[in-house]
């Protein structure tokens, strides 16, 4: 059973290494927060990373101290799943940088308050600059927001990883409260009519053009819009989700058994009813490139679990 709030690191010569990672919106903390950090994982041997979401990772913990870490944080444990929003990386904006042009700062942390660790049809991730110098990396990001002279611009579908996609130029020069707007109904529109796939990767199956306009007409009257069905790929008449990741399409088709060697991508591709079942055994091969194209007997080892449990859940609901 995975301690709650933490994430497996590593399985050495059988024993199992873990890790926790607070919530920290936009990365700023305080440095008495710094000292308990510091105090608690020098406590329980463990070592703190920096991370790329702008938070701060201990890791190398035993799985019977995990409760306690979380207690002496004084904090719930960051519980979630691979398929919702990450934490919105933020840049200093104009209230610490010479060269802001926007208040990133407000803006991120309003955008973090509304969506953080909201479930997604897969993995989101917001940045939020001051600057077109795009500290907070806008331009991989499923989400940017990025500020000018003249207020915000928005871009959509970027992606880093295992597969790389720059950002599209959604619409430029907004106000605070049009940003807060436009995102809502961007977020919404992915929810009401992606697969199991970033925003890239819809917007890609779907055309930047259609996306453009149906997220353009919602934002402009105010409403969320209704379009046309978006239907995915089909196979014998029943509907699947696409490869996740931009992975090639593999061998496993409708009717076929699951066994250890499918690969995750072909099985929620094939069976999108397994993704409950992925997410009880506490794997993150949902939102993971390079997760999902491995066979189910090595996702389950580096996991550290019993690939015929899984295979039985998996079976049961196909």
């Amino acid at each position: 059973m995975l301690p709650k709030g933490a994430n497996l690191q590593k399985i050495h010569n059988g024993n199992r290494t873990y890790a926790i990672t607070p919530h920290l919106p936009g990365g700023f903390i305080k440095p008495d927060l710094m000292r308990k950090y510091a105090d608690i994982a020098e406590k329980y041997h463990g070592v703190m990373k920096l991370t790329s979401a702008q938070r701060i990772m201990i890791t190398g913990l035993k799985a019977d101290d995990i409760e306690n870490i979380w207690e002496e944080l004084d904090m719930q444990p960051a519980m979630g799943f691979a398929n919702c929003v990450r934490s919105i990386k933020i840049c200093p904006g104009n209230v610490f940088c010479k060269r802001g042009k926007q208040d990133s700062i407000k803006l991120g942390m309003e955008l973090d308050k509304l969506y953080h660790k909201k479930e997604m049809p897969s993995r989101m991730k917001f940045g939020v600059a001051g600057c077109a110098n795009s500290c907070s990396e806008v331009h991989v990001k499923d989400i940017g927001v990025m500020g000018s002279d003249i207020g915000w611009d928005i871009y959509v579908g970027g992606t880093a990883g295992a597969h790389p996609r720059l950002a599209d130029l959604l619409i430029e020069g907004l106000e605070y409260d049009e940003v807060i707007r436009i995102v809502h109904v961007i977020v919404e529109y992915y929810q009401k009519n992606a697969d199991i796939e970033r925003v890239g990767q819809f917007i890609d199956r779907i055309g930047m053009k259609k996306f453009r306009a149906d997220v353009l007409a919602a934002f402009y009257q105010g409403v969320s819009q209704t379009t046309e069905p978006l239907v995915p790929q089909s196979q014998e008449g029943r509907e699947i989700a696409p490869v996740a990741g931009g992975l090639t399409e593999g061998t496993l088709v409708f009717g076929d058994k699951i066994t250890e060697e499918s690969v995750i991508s072909d099985i929620i591709r094939v069976y999108p009813q397994t993704v409950p079942v992925f997410r009880s055994f506490g794997m993150g091969c949902l939102g993971c490139p390079s997760a999902t194209g491995e066979a189910l007997e090595k996702a389950a080892g580096i996991h550290g679990l019993d690939v015929k449990e899984i295979l039985a859940g998996l079976n049961k609901v196909i």
